[in-house]
């Protein structure tokens, strides 16, 4: 399995961090919450991901995606294999994965994470010269 384009893609998102959990899942996170989460090791599932009320009930409707274990009740999906989406449109629902946390975070949070990488790097230099 090549999960190494779903990693960038995934990475490539605004406040998007990877952490290894329950020693062989890749986990997407944004403010500390999961967004998408990819076995590390061969698996039943090839990944699974957050999804709105509406994609959720179409999602589960088609061949080769089924509710998430433990997190269907949460409208997480989850897919039997990597054929049961075209990547396109995988990376557009990845897209509204991640949107879905990054909206329940804390608004503060939010902008802070939204926030372009350069100016974040501008503003911690210009607080060090305020600081010396």
């Amino acid at each position: 399995m090549d999960i190494e384009w779903i990693r960038k893609f995934c990475l490539a998102l605004p406040g998007a961090t990877e952490q290894i959990q329950w020693e062989d899942d890749l986990l997407f996170k944004v403010g500390g919450k999961m967004f998408a989460v990819v076995p590390l090791e061969p698996a039943r599932l090839y990944m699974s991901f957050k999804a709105g009320a509406e994609d959720f009930a179409e999602l589960v409707e088609r061949p080769g995606i089924i509710p998430a274990p433990y997190l269907a009740r949460a409208q997480w999906v989850a897919l039997e294999s990597e054929s049961a989406l075209r990547r396109t449109e995988l990376e557009e629902l990845l897209r509204r994965a991640h949107s879905l946390i990054l909206a329940k975070l804390p608004k503060k949070l939010q902008a802070k994470l939204l926030q372009p990488k350069q100016q974040k790097s501008s503003s911690r230099s210009r607080k060090s010269k305020r600081a010396t």
